[in-house]
């Protein structure tokens, strides 16, 4: 992962921008030598994203599973044709 100084990102910010397109890695921003901030392109944002959500939908569902609220395949073919009606 590439590492700017803060006062870089000010000097070069179209730059740096540019570098985002070419390389998917984000960009770590120190301010006094400490990670200030992280910079990445708006394809890996979305991505990163979509990939949360995914991992919400199954914590989600491993919680269900925990509490027993689940379904037999018959229960969830009848309540899925509703929903598809």
């Amino acid at each position: 992962m590439k590492t700017e100084l803060v006062t870089n990102l000010k000097r070069q910010a179209t730059q740096i921008i540019a570098s985002l397109e070419r390389s998917s890695s984000p960009i770590l921003i120190t301010e006094h030598g400490r990670g200030a901030a992280y910079l990445l392109s708006v394809h890996a944002f979305h991505k990163l994203q979509k990939r949360m959500k995914i991992l919400e939908g199954i914590a989600r569902g491993e919680k269900a599973i925990r509490e027993g609220r689940v379904l037999s395949q018959a229960q969830a073919k009848r309540k899925m044709k509703r929903w598809l009606k």
